[in-house]
């Protein structure tokens, strides 16, 4: 009778023994807590048991015990990144997630013609205001887009399309774009008339002047000529750059008082080139800084069409300058034009 109570017993904890690991399992693959997906960021110096018990404080897991039994058993390595966790998810999922490096990433596209303002508004979700600023006047970074002794990053970034993700670091987002433009940009800027930093600055202008390829070398043959005489640019744009650097962020046409404030960057007020680029220049407008149309015009003014009238005289592009005036009073509504 011993003997056979025993063998009960003995029966009875290899039974239990047996469903550990089948209650293991059923624990690893059960639906998760998380109600809505959420996203889990894996920082610099982030250890597994510290991100454990992140995950189970957060509801994204059941148990962080259960997590760093497997992370240890696995030799988990774990990756640097933003990952998202889908409502649900099981420990298995979370973890599969987080062995494959799995990370969400985010496209930010720099375009041609954007300006400080526009990139810092591209990456405000990323890189906090503050500082973008500061990097903005990184000479680290401006030395790894070639030229260390720009005061700021405008016009040093490539334009393209960049992959990002919260857990990096704001400099670590920014370098990319330095890289790409001594990678891709700097190359394109020998070869011209003017120093490949003031090709560059060159370049800027005239891709904030005109929208239309066919005018850019036209553009740039102005501007080159009035260097040649020591004419002043008078380019809007700079104006417009100018006023957004005393703080006054409105996004409008020039007025008088931009043309006629006295800063280094109004091309108005100022001689020369202004100190630095005031956008993202476009491959088309930097062949056309390099090698401009010179002919004998000195100035232009928009068609009110879409493009620009050229003009060699001054009293020619008062007559352009009155055709725009005209053409704008006609568009307007109630002017019984058509």
């Amino acid at each position: 009778m011993a003997r056979s109570r025993t063998s009960i017993r003995l029966l009875a904890a290899v039974g239990i023994l047996s469903l550990l690991p089948l209650s293991g399992l059923w624990f690893w693959k059960r639906q998760g807590p998380l109600a809505s997906q959420a996203t889990l960021l894996v920082k610099r110096g982030t250890t597994v048991d510290a991100l454990a018990d992140q995950m189970e404080r957060d509801g994204l897991i059941r148990s962080a015990t259960l997590f760093k039994l497997w992370a240890r058993a696995r030799k988990l390595q774990l990756i640097r990144g933003e990952y998202t966790i889908e409502p649900r998810s099981s420990l298995s999922d979370v973890a599969n997630k987080l062995r494959r490096a799995d990370i969400h990433f985010t496209n930010i596209t720099l375009p041609v013609g954007a300006h400080a303002w526009a990139v810092q508004h591209r990456l405000k979700d990323f890189v906090p205001e503050d500082v973008f600023w500061t990097l903005w006047k990184s000479r680290r970074l401006a030395a790894t887009a070639g030229f260390p002794e720009a005061e700021t990053l405008e016009g040093l970034l490539a334009p393209a399309t960049y992959r990002v993700n919260h857990a990096m670091e704001p400099e670590e987002i920014m370098l990319p774009m330095a890289e790409a433009f001594r990678d891709k940009v700097l190359p394109t800027l020998d070869g011209g008339a003017l120093p490949p930093y003031q090709t560059l600055i060159m370049a800027s202008l005239v891709e904030k002047e005109t929208r239309l390829p066919e005018e850019l070398p036209k553009v740039a043959g102005v501007y080159a000529q009035r260097l040649r005489i020591g004419m002043r640019l008078q380019c809007d744009p700079t104006s417009l750059y100018a006023r957004w650097l005393t703080g006054d962020l409105r996004f409008t046409a020039p007025t008088p008082d931009d043309t006629h404030r006295v800063h280094r960057f109004n091309t108005y007020t100022m001689s020369g080139l202004p100190p630095t680029p005031i956008a993202i220049p476009s491959a088309a407008a930097i062949e056309a800084a390099k090698v401009p149309e010179m002919g004998r015009d000195l100035y232009f003014v928009a068609t009110g069409r879409g493009g620009h009238n050229f003009a060699p005289s001054l009293a020619e592009h008062n007559r352009n300058v009155g055709q725009y005036r005209r053409e704008i009073k006609r568009r307007k509504p109630g002017s019984g034009h058509g």
